[in-house]
């Protein structure tokens, strides 16, 4: 697929390296071609690692402004997939610091008689007796539950690898470490995951 840019015909469509390439240039048309590429998976992580889909958007959004207005910087044109995720999960992980930081805030301005603290010490209705049957509904809120009590490079790294079957490679660029740092990280986290949801499998 082609289109007309300039007066040039240039591709919108092939190899991550030449729609960077392209996009270097000022070809809005190959960015686009990026973002339909990688959109889907850029907000697939970014709601794993946010649990709320409205910041997964904002996320994926604005990671994707980022990425077209650093795109000069990344030093393997090719690797724009693994590039982009990283970025998403930085700044991922800045929301959900945002976000813990705003509902302590909340909680430390609450009197001593405000409702909601209340609340926050009363057992969850919700919650489930270790002998009770789940269905994949609360199997799901179990495992969220449990990833969103991880630490941030341990979720990372079972939702990269396990969860989207990202080669190693591919995670380790995202997270900025090696690939048996993220082996390890891998393995912590499904211990935990496992340990959690032991009484209920």
């Amino acid at each position: 697929m082609s289109k007309e840019l300039d007066g040039n015909v240039e591709p919108v469509d092939g190899s991550d390296e030449k729609l960077v390439a392209a996009a270097r240039r000022g070809e809005l048309a190959a960015f686009d071609a990026l973002v339909g590429r990688y959109q889907k998976r850029a907000s697939v992580v970014a709601y794993r690692l946010l649990n709320n889909v409205d910041d997964a958007m904002e996320v994926t959004q604005d990671a994707f402004l980022k990425a077209f207005e650093k795109i000069k910087t990344l030093a393997e044109p090719g690797r724009f997939g693994p590039w982009l995720l990283r970025i998403v999960g930085n700044m991922a992980l800045n929301r959900r610091r945002a976000r813990a930081l705003r509902k302590t805030v909340s909680l430390e301005s609450a009197g001593p008689d405000d409702e909601s603290d209340l609340a926050t010490s009363r057992p969850d209705p919700r919650a489930l007796p270790p002998d009770a049957a789940l269905d994949g509904a609360d199997v799901e809120r179990l495992t969220r539950q449990c990833l969103d009590e991880m630490p941030q490079t341990q979720r990372q790294a079972l939702v990269l690898f396990a969860i989207e079957q990202m080669p190693q490679k591919d995670v380790a660029e995202v997270l900025g470490c090696s690939v048996e740092a993220v082996k390890w990280h891998v393995f912590a986290a499904r211990k935990k995951l496992k340990e959690r949801l032991k009484d209920y499998l």
